[in-house]
Protein backbone atom coordinates (compact mmCIF):
# COMPACT_ATOMS: atom_id res chain seq x y z
CA UNK A 1 0.00 0.00 0.00
CA UNK A 2 1.20 3.22 -1.16
CA UNK A 3 0.76 6.32 0.78
CA UNK A 4 0.81 9.93 -0.45
CA UNK A 5 0.42 12.66 2.00
CA UNK A 6 -0.24 16.50 0.98
CA UNK A 7 -1.40 20.02 2.57
CA UNK A 8 1.86 20.76 4.13
CA UNK A 9 4.09 24.06 4.05
CA UNK A 10 5.50 27.66 5.72
CA UNK A 11 2.60 29.23 7.60
CA UNK A 12 2.69 31.55 10.15
CA UNK A 13 2.40 30.89 14.35
CA UNK A 14 -1.32 30.92 15.02
CA UNK A 15 -2.34 29.47 11.03
CA UNK A 16 -3.98 26.43 10.28
CA UNK A 17 -2.99 23.93 7.67
CA UNK A 18 -5.42 20.61 6.44
CA UNK A 19 -2.72 17.58 5.56
CA UNK A 20 -4.07 14.52 3.31
CA UNK A 21 -2.90 11.70 2.50
CA UNK A 22 -4.56 9.02 -0.13
CA UNK A 23 -3.97 5.40 0.33
CA UNK A 24 -3.48 3.30 -2.92
CA UNK A 25 -2.56 -0.49 -3.98
CA UNK A 26 -3.65 -4.00 -3.23
CA UNK A 27 -5.38 -4.18 -0.34
CA UNK A 28 -8.92 -5.53 1.33
CA UNK A 29 -9.97 -2.69 3.18
CA UNK A 30 -7.96 -0.03 5.92
CA UNK A 31 -8.48 -0.39 9.70
CA UNK A 32 -6.65 2.46 11.65
CA UNK A 33 -5.20 5.87 10.14
CA UNK A 34 -2.97 7.82 12.01
CA UNK A 35 -1.05 10.56 11.27
CA UNK A 36 3.22 10.87 13.62
CA UNK A 37 5.49 13.64 13.07
CA UNK A 38 9.47 13.75 13.01
CA UNK A 39 11.53 16.48 13.83
CA UNK A 40 15.19 16.21 13.43
CA UNK A 41 17.02 14.83 16.78
CA UNK A 42 13.42 13.54 17.89
CA UNK A 43 11.75 10.62 17.93
CA UNK A 44 8.91 10.06 15.42
CA UNK A 45 5.68 11.14 17.63
CA UNK A 46 2.26 9.79 16.80
CA UNK A 47 -0.44 12.31 17.30
CA UNK A 48 -3.54 11.04 16.27
CA UNK A 49 -5.29 7.71 15.01
CA UNK A 50 -8.74 7.10 13.54
CA UNK A 51 -10.37 3.69 13.27
CA UNK A 52 -12.81 2.70 10.22
CA UNK A 53 -15.82 3.26 12.29
CA UNK A 54 -14.36 7.25 13.34
CA UNK A 55 -13.38 6.49 16.75
CA UNK A 56 -10.30 8.65 17.25
CA UNK A 57 -7.63 9.13 19.83
CA UNK A 58 -5.15 11.71 20.17
CA UNK A 59 -1.35 12.87 21.79
CA UNK A 60 -1.70 15.38 24.76
CA UNK A 61 0.39 17.64 22.37
CA UNK A 62 -2.52 17.98 19.70
CA UNK A 63 -5.36 17.38 21.76
CA UNK A 64 -7.65 20.53 21.19
CA UNK A 65 -5.77 22.12 18.31
CA UNK A 66 -6.06 19.17 15.56
CA UNK A 67 -8.41 16.86 14.51
CA UNK A 68 -8.15 13.66 12.50
CA UNK A 69 -10.73 12.57 9.91
CA UNK A 70 -11.18 9.92 7.24
CA UNK A 71 -12.77 9.53 4.25
CA UNK A 72 -13.19 5.92 3.83
CA UNK A 73 -14.69 6.16 0.24
CA UNK A 74 -11.49 7.62 -0.80
CA UNK A 75 -9.04 5.92 1.02
CA UNK A 76 -8.39 9.00 2.74
CA UNK A 77 -6.46 10.48 5.62
CA UNK A 78 -6.95 14.02 6.64
CA UNK A 79 -5.75 16.23 9.64
CA UNK A 80 -6.68 19.99 10.70
CA UNK A 81 -4.52 21.64 12.76
CA UNK A 82 -5.10 24.48 13.95
CA UNK A 83 -3.24 27.72 16.60
CA UNK A 84 0.04 26.05 15.01
CA UNK A 85 3.21 26.77 16.49
CA UNK A 86 7.19 26.13 15.44
CA UNK A 87 7.39 23.81 17.57
CA UNK A 88 4.39 22.06 15.26
CA UNK A 89 7.51 22.16 12.69
CA UNK A 90 8.16 18.62 11.50
CA UNK A 91 7.74 16.11 8.84
CA UNK A 92 3.85 14.76 8.71
CA UNK A 93 3.55 11.09 8.24
CA UNK A 94 0.57 9.43 7.80
CA UNK A 95 0.14 5.57 8.31
CA UNK A 96 -2.60 3.13 7.44
CA UNK A 97 -3.21 -0.19 8.73
CA UNK A 98 -5.34 -2.55 6.07
CA UNK A 99 -5.50 -6.72 5.88
CA UNK A 100 -4.14 -7.64 2.34
CA UNK A 101 -5.28 -10.15 -0.24
CA UNK A 102 -4.12 -13.21 2.03
CA UNK A 103 -5.63 -11.53 5.08
CA UNK A 104 -2.87 -10.32 6.51
CA UNK A 105 -3.29 -7.33 8.90
CA UNK A 106 -0.25 -4.86 7.70
CA UNK A 107 0.97 -1.68 8.22
CA UNK A 108 2.50 1.37 5.74
CA UNK A 109 4.32 4.01 6.30
CA UNK A 110 4.44 7.03 3.49
CA UNK A 111 7.38 9.55 3.23
CA UNK A 112 5.09 12.77 4.59
CA UNK A 113 4.84 16.37 4.12
CA UNK A 114 7.15 19.04 5.26
CA UNK A 115 5.39 21.59 7.82
CA UNK A 116 6.88 24.54 8.80
CA UNK A 117 5.49 27.50 11.39
CA UNK A 118 6.92 30.17 11.56
CA UNK A 119 7.93 32.79 14.58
Amino acid sequence: VQLQASGGGLVQAGGSLRLSCVASGNFVRLTVMAWYRQAPGIPRELLASITSGGTSNYAESVKGRFTISRDNAKNTVYLQMNTLTPEDTAVYLCSADYIDPDTYTRRSLGRGTQVTVSS
